[in-house]
């Protein structure tokens, strides 16, 4: 939607996002005092609390932020943008009202979210806030035009939707790690973004770390020689997160969960409490395992360090698994794969290697605590050298520095769409149990029928349809 705002001694100044109009509004009621924005006229004397005085950010000025999701990542980034006073945490969204399961079986959902906003705003304010609401259905986040940004906290296989939907409503976007499902609902994201001009920051938040940033800039700046291998080390296995992995059996759903919702695209499957919160990421139904959980933080860093970002391997090579033997758990529990480069450089993946990542050039090996020689780590990075995005900042604070700057953040969509689509394509690569060829620039496999559909998952209706009504 295309609107207009007449300011006086100005006509007709254009503005395309609704997110650009408030950040243009607020600057002009600065300088000039009055808008009419259609038939509304705000007033030139401003009250000396809604300017923000001792130190406060004015109501008006803050970005007003909605989660969808509330289970136990949502607890952990709330608590970081809720100390960022130019925010306020407005709406908790979640299919699940309240419920143990998450982290070591803690509680977690929407009205727990709820209570630690309004608890932690109570404290800030001096008085009893209850300003934060909750809603079951993630579109009512998105109706909302009071609400600027939303961070999408939910499982894997429910990104893609809510952030298409966010994008096309003008709404600027923090969606965790991995970035989608799948290769191409990551690119259906990316493209999203691009078209609708969405701030959006993907959760690989090494992507704000400075020792990370000094790794990867020794790397691309040649210390290490020619870099021709990368080793990333994920963790094995399929850790009881939840404490639900032996609640196999089919019981009725709990009051004030929506399964059906929560499934949503996904299969349809019984419910079991061993197959949602924290634990739904050792099912390929809804993720891929500790390929795509870690892989979404470490893969990343080695994509930075080869200064692939834009691109991706074009051989997928000695794949093979160990896959867990679970009523409900079926992900990767042992891997290894090979990831070749269009210059050579090998990328290899595997829970026999060291956690973490390491480059391996001519004159030298680095990772993210160590050196070899060490003398590499006391290496300045020169005036003309290579620079890496330095966010100068936690990954939340960046993401609403981008929001008030309309910058590019530290991890872009594009950035964690090609990072985590090396995990995926590993991960076909081990369940055929062959040797792929990719085209990264169309994002297919070469003379594969097979592979090639794998790349895509059925959607059940009306998740299907909604999804191809978005999709960009």
């Amino acid at each position: 939607m295309r609107l207009v705002i007449e300011i006086y001694g100005y006509e007709n100044y254009n503005l395309n996002t609704r997110i650009m109009i408030q950040v243009n509004r607020r600057q002009f009621l600065k300088k000039y005092g009055t808008i009419a924005l259609g038939s509304i006229v705000v007033p030139t004397i401003i009250p000396a609390c809604a300017r923000g005085k001792n130190g406060n950010v004015s109501p008006s000025d803050r970005v007003n932020l909605a989660f969808i999701g509330a289970g136990n990542q949502a607890g952990n980034d709330v608590k970081e943008f809720l100390k960022d006073k130019r925010v306020q945490v407005v709406t908790v969204c979640d299919v699940n009202k309240e419920s143990s399961g998450y982290w070591d079986g803690k509680v977690a959902g929407r009205d727990f979210i709820k209570r630690l906003v309004n608890e932690t705003y109570s404290e800030t304010y001096g008085k009893s806030y209850t300003g934060c609401k909750t809603v079951s259905d993630f579109k009512q986040v998105l109706l909302d035009d009071s609400i600027d940004a939303v961070e999408v906290v939910t499982p894997d296989h429910w990104h893609a939707i809510p952030v298409l939907m966010a994008a096309a409503a003008g709404k600027d976007i923090y969606c965790q790690k991995p970035l989608a499902l799948t290769i191409p609902e990551g690119r259906a994201m990316s493209n999203a973004v691009k078209k609708y001009n969405i701030v959006f920051q993907t959760g690989s938040q090494r992507r704000s770390g400075n020792i990370d940033r000094k790794v990867c800039e020794l790397v691309r700046n040649g210390k290490i020689g020619e870099l021709h291998t990368v080793k990333v080390g994920l963790p094995k296995g399929t850790p009881d997160y939840g404490r639900t992995g032996q609640l196999t059996e089919t019981i009725p759903v709990p009051e004030g969960f929506d399964y059906d919702t929560w499934l949503g695209p996904a299969p349809d499957a019984p419910y079991c409490p061993a197959r949602t919160h924290v634990n739904y990421r050792w099912n390929l139904d809804y993720s891929g395992g500790q390929l795509t959980d870690w892989g979404g933080h470490f893969i990343d860093m080695a994509q930075w360090g080869m200064g692939t970002d834009d691109t991706g391997p074009e051989k997928i090579q000695n794949a093979k698994a160990k896959w867990a033997k679970h009523p409900v758990w079926n992900t990767a529990i042992e891997f290894y794969f090979e990831a070749i480069y269009a210059n050579g450089v090998k990328l290899i993946v595997s829970t026999d290697e060291q956690m973490g990542y390491k480059f391996e050039g001519s004159e030298g090996s680095i990772w993210q605590n160590g050196a070899d020689p060490e003398s590499l780590l006391e290496t300045k990075i020169g005036r003309n050298d290579i620079r890496l995005y330095n966010s100068n900042a936690s990954h939340y604070q960046n993401f609403i520095d981008c929001i008030l700057s309309r910058e590019i953040t530290a991890a872009p969509a594009e950035v964690g769409h090609r990072s985590v689509s090396i995990a995926h394509l590993g991960n076909i690569a081990m369940l055929l149990n062959q040797d792929l060829s990719w085209n990264p620039e169309k994002e297919e496999f070469i003379d594969n029928p097979l592979a090639q559909k794998m790349l895509k998952r059925e959607m059940r209706e009306p998740w299907r349809e909604l999804y191809k009504k978005y999709e960009v």
